[in-house]
């Protein structure tokens, strides 16, 4: 009987086979932080997130926050406000009850309701802020977070041990150069570009779960293994055969988007009720799947909230899809719910540089830093002067924005944060 056939060695043909080089990102898009300014507040403050000290609990126009230091870049979260120094620091104020403020405030007069510094072993280069956690990307590739991750049923913690009150390095074992926060997850960007995520997964917002496994209750694991299960940053879950890498991703209140490297190709998972995700089946996605209508586009930015997305190609026109109630959408109170992006017609004749979505609200600069604003305005988030809705991109005016062109805004739960040059000499209030 014949021989097995024996595949040749090296040795025999004299030829290593070279090894499939790993993929490897040259950069990545950030939020730019070489532009520093003032920071404005509007909206409910409730909870000590204006930064106004303990007597405001409300502004319906942008209002002045006091501080020594340079401010690049912000984030609002559910109830809490995050910003960016110049010099790399994290400063925080707002909500702290569930440690989203990643500093000890407990038994600290007005503590909560002014700006703080958090103290991280490195220099930040990117934040971003859920409704009660926090993030910060060092520039050596590590990621910390504070506060918690919840779902359905209540509080999920950020780890086993329940809520983190101060930094916790979140993620190990990998250089990580880009992450995102929805409400309650955070996406990670690694610099093989590969995408991993943690926290809660109930709308398939982690991309990596089945419907039935979504939950903390699941079957496949009962208790604590499964939260644990859900709170370990894990890679996504992609058909190997598909060899995708990522170079860009954003999250929305309960989804993801993540871009493909080199391409306008754009995967998403999470809650698509309204189509806010770019799919046509509604309902939860939970696994990656490819959105036709996103990847018509060369996106960017995308700002994405509960049940709306507005999203800003390379062109600076900015595009809208979803629910329209409260006129989030900016498309005018006529109309039905948009299931494809939708140009917005205020703005098709302005360059836009910057786009932001809060729960109702929707925001766009222009290069020419004017500020407009649209969507629910019960809580004077719109910073208008009054609590109307707008239903068409608004001109925020204010003798706080004269001469200072806005750069930057982010919308939380019911306040809005707002970033413009300073040339005001920072003095005065709203």
């Amino acid at each position: 009987m014949a021989g097995k056939r024996r595949r040749p060695s090296t040795s025999d043909t004299g030829v290593t086979k070279a090894k499939r080089a790993k993929f490897t990102l040259d950069s990545v898009k950030l939020p730019e932080t070489t532009r520093e300014g003032v920071l404005l507040v509007t909206g409910s403050g409730d909870c000590g997130q204006l930064g106004l000290g303990p007597d405001v609990l409300e502004k319906s126009r942008p209002a002045v926050v006091q501080t020594e230091n340079e401010i690049v870049d912000i984030c609002a979260g559910g109830m809490h406000t995050v910003c960016l120094t110049k010099t790399g620091k994290i400063l925080t104020f707002g909500c702290n009850d569930e440690g989203a403020l990643g500093r000890i405030t407990e038994g600290i007069e007005d503590a909560e309701c002014t700006p703080g510094e958090v103290e991280l072993p490195g220099n930040v280069i990117q934040i971003s802020a859920g409704d009660s956690h926090t993030a910060a990307l060092l520039d050596d590739g590590r990621v910390f977070a504070w506060g918690t991750f919840r779902d359905s049923h209540g509080n999920m913690g950020l780890t086993l041990k329940g809520n983190e009150k101060l930094p916790y390095e979140i993620i190990q074992d990998v250089h990580v150069i880009k992450i995102a926060s929805g409400a309650d997850h955070i996406v990670f960007l690694t610099n093989h570009g590969e995408i991993y995520t943690c926290g809660c997964a109930e709308q398939g917002q982690l991309g990596r779960t089945t419907e039935r496994g979504s939950s903390r209750n699941a079957r496949s694991g009962m208790g604590k293994g499964q939260i644990a299960k859900l709170l370990q940053p894990s890679l996504i879950n992609l058909k190997p055969s598909l060899r995708l890498h990522f170079d860009n991703i954003w999250a929305s209140t309960y989804g993801t988007f993540a871009k493909v490297a080199g391409k306008n190709d754009l995967y998403v998972f999470g809650l698509n009720n309204y189509n806010q995700i770019g799919l046509k089946s509604l309902g939860p996605q939970y696994l990656p799947k490819l959105s036709k209508e996103f990847s018509k586009y060369k996106w960017n930015m995308i700002a994405s909230a509960e049940h709306h997305t507005v999203a800003l190609d390379e062109d600076g026109k900015t595009y809208a899809i979803g629910r329209k109630d409260y006129g989030r959408l900016g498309l005018g109170k006529d109309g039905d719910h948009v299931t494809e992006l939708t140009e917005i017609p205020v703005l098709q004749n302005k360059k836009v540089v910057h786009v932001a979505c809060g729960s109702s609200t929707s925001f766009a600069v222009t290069d020419k830093g004017e500020l407009y604003g649209w969507g629910m305005g019960t809580n004077g988030q719109l910073g208008t002067g009054d609590e109307d809705d707008c239903f068409e991109p608004t001109l925020i005016k204010s003798k706080q924005l004269v001469d200072r062109p806005v750069f930057k805004v982010s919308s939380g739960g019911q306040h809005a944060l707002i970033l413009a040059t300073n040339s005001n000499n920072n003095k005065g209030d709203a």
